[in-house]
């Protein structure tokens, strides 16, 4: 069943009152338990009871009074207490659909599910939301909602999702924004299909709902070596990048006076494809779409000066190779520059890897596998340690996309192979080797 504990934490209130692993929360105050959300919303109360079908198969009840909001403390053998929800979509820029075969079995999942949102930041399309759904949501506060909308125009919407539901965006967003329900809005952005006028129109209807709308992203569509049988598409260059920041910029002077925000925010790659320099991080407004790669370069540096007015003693002297993707190469080697100059027995050697995997179209070093890695460095004097980003890796593993292990590519090269967070503060540590 959903709410199966996996683990009681050692004076938790669940511990206090005999829950053990195995038993099942099935009801709160009377109200079955169907998922994560009823969940943590049901618990809030000071006064609750507890329905339990406990691992000897009987059903106890429990009262319990306890602080609002405080946790009982237990872990579920499912964190969403059922299965992540299927995108019913098959959007024209998919990047799953681009993969190429023989990858493992978990890559090619793609879900659409509204809980991931609101505790991972996952970016959803809500077209997999019936009424019911989204009252419940309203119902449970579940707030912000991060919302891949690409479009606010329904016919269009409904093209490049290939999804009927999807027409329905302003009409869901309308409701969430009526009852205080926070959002942050993605747009990916795919030439000749949600630009020009389409995105015009797109930014000032997400605007309309401000303050419930907190921020904008747009991203460039990005485009694999692997689209045999998809729909054709363009790829951002410098001159559609060019214009589209210029669109941005106008609009972002107006909600900057009205706002004292930016609202809608470009991805970092826009402005590497246009050949402009990076803003300043003030310009980022607090980073409201670091995870969507707007603002990455800004906030690196920002927490690498942050983190260089800090002096560490007994550095020692040894040499760092850094492996990182084509759109960071520049980044992470004029970071390494300022270590250096601090830190000149340090020697840092950055070094630009080609995605040979997807296709050199991909830039970001998130996507880079282990084998363009060995293939490309295994000539190459390395010094004493690799450093890599730890985005190249499955989340809690040193697995690569192509299942390769970390411990693959240092046997590989004959090195040892380090994976540090993408900050600027990691970034220092990392190099200098502390």
């Amino acid at each position: 069943m959903a709410a199966e504990i996996k683990y009681v934490e050692s004076g938790s209130i669940a511990e206090e009152i005999g829950l053990e692993e195995g038993d099942i929360i099935a009801e709160i105050n009377g109200i079955p338990i169907k998922d994560v959300l009823d969940y943590r919303y049901l618990i809030n109360d000071e006064y609750i009871t507890l329905t339990i079908k406990t691992r000897q198969n009987t059903t106890e009840e429990v009262e319990i009074e306890k602080d609002a909001y405080e946790d009982l403390g237990v872990e579920f053998v499912n964190s969403l207490m059922d299965n992540p929800q299927h995108c019913s979509n098959k959007c024209v820029f998919c990047f799953i659909d681009q993969l190429p075969k023989g990858m493992r079995k978990s890559l090619y999942f793609k879900d659409d599910d509204t809980r991931l949102s609101f505790f991972q930041g996952n970016y959803v399309t809500l077209t997999n939301l019936d009424d019911e759904e989204i009252e419940r949501l309203i119902r449970l506060r579940i707030s912000p909602i991060n919302i891949s909308v690409h479009t606010t125009d329904g016919d269009l919407r409904v093209k490049m999702l290939k999804n009927p539901n999807a027409s329905r965006i302003m009409e869901v967003m309308k409701k969430f924004y009526d009852n205080n329900i926070d959002m942050n809005c993605q747009i990916v952005l795919c030439p000749g299909l949600n630009d020009g006028a389409a995105l015009e129109k797109t930014i000032f209807d997400l605007y309309s709902f401000y303050p419930r709308v907190k921020s904008v992203s747009i991203v460039p569509v990005g485009l694999t070596k692997h689209r045999e049988g998809l729909c054709k598409l363009n790829e951002v260059n410098k001159e559609i990048a060019l214009d589209v920041l210029s669109h941005i910029h106008f609009w972002q002077n107006k909600f900057r006076k009205e706002t004292n925000s930016n609202f809608i925010y470009a991805s970092d790659e826009f402005y590497l494809k246009a050949e402009l320099p990076i803003p300043s991080p003030d310009y980022y407004d607090g980073y409201p779409q670091l995870e969507n790669g707007v603002g990455l370069i800004a906030s690196l540096h920002e927490d690498l000066d942050e983190a260089l007015k800090t002096t560490y003693e007994n550095v020692s002297a040894h040499s760092v190779t850094i492996a990182t993707g084509s759109a960071a190469y520049k980044t992470i080697k004029e970071a390494c520059e300022k270590i250096t100059k601090l830190y000149p027995q340090i020697k840092t050697d950055v070094k630009e890897i080609k995605n040979h995997f997807f296709g050199e179209s991909v830039t970001v070093a998130g996507l880079l596998c282990a084998k363009d890695i060995i293939t490309q460095l295994k000539d190459e004097t390395l010094g004493d340690y690799l450093l890599i980003t730890d985005e190249m890796l499955r989340c809690g593993s040193d697995v690569f996309l192509d299942d390769l292990t970390l411990t693959d590519v240092s046997n590989s090269l004959n090195i040892e192979v380090k994976a540090t967070p993408r900050d600027g503060f990691s970034l220092l540590l990392s190099v200098l080797d502390k």
